[in-house]
């Protein structure tokens, strides 16, 4: 097919290019932000001083040359500030996004985990569940993949779920306080459950997912943290996960990858305490496409495109709700698993959080 030049718009094309060449030099740039990490050169510059390449590349003890051009492709990006004279350094607000992992703005695992879909063998795989509708289990994935969503979504929980999500759910903190039982379903590298352990040293918490080698990570999470007396992970799925009765049964940011969302729901309810509740951690998302067609959504629709939805086809049932699902849709599969009383409990510029009770 050929395209019709005289009936492009000029003016459209040029600004359609510039947002391609932008793109292109973000996709360029997350492989060598991520190497800046593995280097240490971030960290090297994270005091704000400024530095020549020269003087960078001794502390790291790497070669001049090629951290001259790391340098200026990260100050073309805006990453980095150049100030004249082959002078580099980071801003506070630079630091926090790219070197200081307990930051809320930190920004690293976001590239790591959608770098870790890029590899040849990753496409094919996409590829397949593009065409046969069968998806791309969770374990098929790169380990970076793991290791990335876990740090994406660290800092914003531990700059909120204790401070704001606990407190905005009903009665929970008052159980947790005083001996509480808390489900982690979905628990991933653990960072959650572990929070909430540190935060209530009554509570009990048990994480569960489907993942061993997560598992086995988030229990050394644990005993890192000094709370694995207290904070215990298991094998097992949203729909056969054992214990409680539970006051708290959370999912965080992952209940929509889930291949059948009702019945770990339905499962849940029968395992909550009287009075119990379950808190759903998802993406900010509206109800409607034109409500997300912005950067938070761009990024919510790729890695659902990339990982969510193919995850949930991968397994039984395979509602492939996707990370935009909103509320309407996460109200639906509430109420289908005999959930009578949901509400929006709290809100942050990249989650919502839901409180379901029976």
């Amino acid at each position: 097919m050929s395209v019709d030049m005289s009936a492009v718009d000029e003016t459209k094309l040029n600004e359609l290019l510039g947002r391609v060449v932008t793109d292109l030099g973000a996709v360029a740039a997350a492989p060598l932000a991520l190497l800046g990490e593995r280097l240490g050169l971030f960290r090297a510059l994270a005091d704000g001083a400024t530095v020549t390449p020269g003087e960078l590349a001794e502390r790291t003890r790497t070669t001049e040359r090629n951290v001259r051009e790391w340098l200026a492709a990260m100050a073309a990006s805006g990453y980095l500030s150049h100030e004249g004279d082959e002078r580099f350094r980071m801003t506070p607000e630079q630091s926090a996004v790219f070197a200081d992992e307990n930051s809320p703005a930190f920004a690293l695992g976001g590239y790591q985990s959608f770098l870790s879909c890029g590899s040849a063998e990753e496409r094919d795989r996409l590829e397949r569940a593009f065409r046969d509708g069968n998806g791309v289990g969770w374990h098929e994935h790169h380990a970076d993949l793991f290791a990335g969503t876990g740090r994406f979504f660290r800092p914003g929980y531990a700059a909120h779920l204790v401070a704001e999500w606990l407190p905005a759910l009903s009665g929970v903190v008052e159980k947790l306080r005083t001996g509480g039982k808390v489900a982690d379903v979905g628990c991933g590298l653990g960072h959650s459950a572990v929070m909430i352990g540190e935060a209530f040293p009554d509570a009990r918490v048990t994480g569960f997912d489907t993942h061993e080698p997560s598992v086995e990570a988030a229990r050394e999470l644990a005993a890192e943290g000094g709370v694995e007396g207290r904070v215990a992970f298991e094998v097992a799925g949203a729909k056969d996960f054992g214990g409680g009765p539970y006051d708290l049964i959370a999912f965080f940011d992952c209940l929509h990858d889930m291949g059948d969302p009702v019945g770990a729901l339905a499962h849940s309810r029968e395992r909550l305490a009287e009075g119990g509740s379950i808190m759903l951690v998802e993406p900010l998302a509206g109800d409607r496409l034109e409500e997300n067609l912005n950067p938070v959504g761009r990024t919510f629709y790729s890695a659902s495109a990339l990982i969510c939805t193919p995850a949930s086809q991968s397994q039984e049932v395979g509602r492939a709700l996707g990370a935009q699902a909103g509320e309407e849709r996460t109200r639906q599969v509430a109420s289908e698993a005999g959930l009578t009383r949901f509400r929006r409990a709290a809100q942050t510029p990249f989650n919502i959080v839901y409180e379901a009770r029976a």
